[in-house]
């Protein structure tokens, strides 16, 4: 999570996850069967990371909420 002076900044942590989601949608392109097991990897690798930084750019949003926390989702 990137700070300045200020506190945290939100527009790195946007890039990283627009990044990591640009990579995983350019690796998903790639797939041509037969998929094998390296492949698979890099996707759970590459949707790890994605969702790492979706995780960590909702913390810094949240910080503006009612106890530092988003509600539940309904999904």
């Amino acid at each position: 999570m990137s700070e300045n002076a200020d506190g945290p900044v939100l527009a790195p942590t946007l890039v990283g996850w627009l990044k990591a989601r640009e990579e995983t949608g350019q690796h998903l392109a790639t797939a041509t069967p037969p998929i094998d097991a390296g492949w698979v990897q890099r996707l759970a690798d590459l949707l790890a990371t994605e969702r790492s930084w979706q995780d960590q750019y909702t913390e810094l949003i949240a910080l503006g909420s009612p106890g530092n926390r988003f509600p539940s989702s309904n999904r």
